[in-house]
């Protein structure tokens, strides 16, 4: 089959595309770098079923060439990172919003297979923990730039399901949570990177708030694979499923186990969250997914757990240091 990723050359899409020529797809990638890298898909361009183009999926004529020639769409790209959502939530809104649009409308046409990734953000400052598929969405004051995203997000997921349900298009929809692995940038606020990085660095490793928020971590390598799982199952069409990882740990907690790891005599200094982002920053205090949708559908297990992530990780980082 041919697999059109938009977002392809991000952390996860070049991942996915990865994967996905390792199971013997045909694999097209379409990616404007403004959050990818070329260095992410530089190892597949001599691929034989590899092929890509550094644009944008606002270039509707090159888009729907490309939908066209696919069997199923990846849509990935997307605005990420708290930092760039908070410091532009207009380019947050018109890239989510209007780009899964256009993603939509031209796939409807053909009737091709769309995965759309949403995000845990979804979930806002819900408290019904472990967060479920079918849960109330809690968001916070539209004046709290913080929650565009989230907001952005939601509304991708409505416009897809419209399309399923009058148009009848095939979309599947999956919500990550805190997908983290080698690769992933720290340019946009992600924490793990950003840690390790720190840590290596003999810096001082910042935690953002009080550090008593948490989070659940989930590898990248598991998150693809039930990505492309997913696609996979025709049951899945018209639905909603979390993906990551259900253990749970503080960002204090995850400072003091990559200090220990990286063998770093980092100082961990908290910032709070006005300093960091905005004043009235708002978070959320925990967020684990429940992943008894995907269990019970594809089989969905996480094998990696968050040592061997932050071994992955911090081998990543000390190899690239060395270059």
């Amino acid at each position: 089959m041919r697999m059109l990723i938009t977002g392809g050359a991000g952390f996860i899409g070049s991942h996915l595309a990865h994967a996905l020529l390792g199971a013997g797809h045909d694999v097209f990638v379409l990616d404007d770098l403004s959050t990818g890298s070329i260095d992410n898909i530089e190892p597949l361009k001599t691929h034989p079923r590899f092929g890509y183009v550094i644009d944008s999926i606002a270039n509707e004529p090159l888009l729907a060439e490309h939908i066209d020639r696919c069997d199923v769409v990846f849509h990935l790209a997307a605005a990420v990172g708290v930092k760039l959502i908070v410091e532009a939530p207009v380019h947050t809104i018109e890239t989510n919003v209007a780009g899964t649009e256009i993603v939509l409308r031209h796939a409807a046409k053909k009737r091709k297979l769309v995965i759309i990734t949403s995000t845990s953000e979804v979930y806002g400052k819900s408290t019904a923990l472990p967060f479920r598929e079918d849960a109330n969405l809690v968001l916070g004051s539209t004046r709290q730039h913080r929650w565009a995203y989230a907001c952005s997000k939601a509304i991708d997921e409505f416009l897809a399901l419209a399309y399923w349900k009058e148009r009848r298009l095939p979309v599947i929809i999956v919500r990550l949570f805190n997908t983290v692995g080698p690769r992933q940038s720290g340019r946009y606020g992600m924490v793990v990177p950003n840690f390790v990085r720190q840590a290596l660095a003999g810096d001082p490793i910042t935690v953002f708030g009080t550090g008593t928020q948490s989070r659940s971590f989930g590898y990248v390598g598991d998150v693809v694979w039930g990505i492309a799982a997913l696609a996979n199952e025709p049951r899945a069409v018209g639905d909603v499923f979390n993906l990551g990882n259900d253990g749970e740990i503080t960002i204090r907690e995850l400072a003091e186990l990559v200090k220990t790891m990286t063998a770093s005599d980092s100082e961990i200094v908290t910032i709070p969250y006005e300093r960091a982002y905005e004043s009235g920053f708002e978070d959320m205090p925990r967020r684990v997914p429940d992943l008894t949708k995907a269990k019970n559908l594809i089989g969905y297990d996480p094998r990696v757990q968050l040592p061997e992530i932050l071994t992955r990780v911090i081998e990543h980082e000390r190899d690239g240091q060395r270059v």
